[in-house]
């Protein structure tokens, strides 16, 4: 006996025939919202109460693996309107569905992947626009450059405008090579400086928001690779779920899909490492360890992400301490490059020949 579930009832089925029926009753908001608690992974009333009084029974969805053993069940025989049910109804119950789901509350991943795509966003705006703040404003003064940096530079701009008040500000006095210019061009130049200033504090608060996210949602991810590379590799996996699931060694490479199609593709060496390369432990260490320090640390990072999807107890700072001593033991094992192995020397040949050319004395 197998338990099969359709948009329009529960059946009990024996090889090609249904042998107990549960029908939904035929209201399109109440079917959606029975068929929406199975999508979730719910086990619906009628799938628990026919089921009852059986033993052994098989099932022909795996989200029904506490009622009996998962099959592959072909059900086609059980057609909607040979009980009564219509195609209309269907997709007066389709369309329900959809708008339910639609409106359900957005899990925390998902909002984390926006928000570190945001940042990247942001950190390329704002290379671009502080790289044009530095040539238009090193016109009139651009010995700045050595005492300012980054959102530092574009607040002084923006604040101050004026060579003379900014370098009352520092507390710097010399003499600068730079242009005069107009009140108006350095009026210009504050409104660009005080975007640019924006744009950093917009960083700023996005990156404790992701901070705040993932020490709440994935803490294990967050103590061994960091809150913005572990937000990363959720965002290039698709979320939380789907990285749990991934093999370590799809985790090692992710980010480094443009090299593992040109390795495919041509022929060259296939990558070591991807986003994980961003980690102190991989990019830090001699060429000749990276490989194995990157296959490590995904192997760690999947474990973490498997803890955190399915809400285990904390176990970062174990994982932590387990890739430090690999870490060592790579480093004690492989301390110097391995040497290139000479090939030998192409034996000169005639042209078009298959001899060898002989000397003249």
């Amino acid at each position: 006996m197998i338990v099969v579930t359709k948009w329009f009832g529960v059946f009990l089925c024996d090889k090609e025939s249904v042998r107990k029926q549960l029908l939904f009753e035929k209201d399109a908001k109440g079917i959606a919202e029975k068929l929406a608690i199975a999508q979730r992974g719910g086990i619906l009333e009628e799938e628990e109460h026919i089921a009852s009084g059986y033993k052994r029974l098989r099932v022909a969805d795996a989200r029904l693996s506490k009622i009996g053993k998962p099959e592959v069940y072909d059900s086609s025989f059980i057609k909607a309107e040979d009980y009564g049910y219509d195609m209309a109804l269907m997709q007066a119950v389709m369309v329900q569905l959809g708008k339910m789901r639609t409106r359900e509350p957005l899990s925390s991943d998902r909002s984390l992947v926006q928000a570190i795509r945001a940042i990247d966003d942001l950190i390329e705006t704002v290379n671009v626009m502080s790289e044009r703040l530095h040539e238009w404003y090193g016109l009139h003064f651009p010995e700045l450059g050595d005492y300012a940096k980054d959102e530092r530079y574009a607040e002084l701009i923006g604040r101050h405008g004026y060579r003379e008040q900014i370098l009352k500000a520092i507390e710097v006095q010399l003499e600068s090579v730079g242009a005069e210019m107009l009140d108006e061009d350095i009026a210009a130049i504050q409104d660009l400086a005080l975007i640019v200033s924006e744009l950093y504090e917009t960083k700023g608060r996005l990156d404790a928001y992701v901070q705040r996210t993932m020490e709440e949602h994935a803490p294990n991810l967050t103590r061994l690779l960091s809150a913005n590379l572990g937000a990363r590799l959720i965002s290039l996996a698709g979320g939380l779920g789907r990285l749990a699931r991934l093999p370590s060694s799809t985790v090692q490479l992710l980010g480094a899909e443009k090299a593992m199609f040109l390795h495919l593709r041509s022929g060259k060496a296939p990558p070591k490492h991807g986003i994980i390369f961003q980690h102190p432990a991989i990019y830090k260490a001699p060429y000749w360890q990276r490989g194995k320090v990157s296959r490590s640390l995904a192997s760690k990072a999947s474990i973490a992400a498997r803890v955190d999807f399915y809400k285990g107890e904390f176990i970062g700072d174990k994982l932590v301490e387990g890739m430090e001593k690999r870490i060592n033991e790579i480093k004690e094992k492989y301390p110097e490059a391995p040497k290139k192995e000479r090939r030998a020397a192409p034996s000169r040949r005639q042209h078009g020949r298959g001899e060898y050319r002989s000397r003249k004395s």
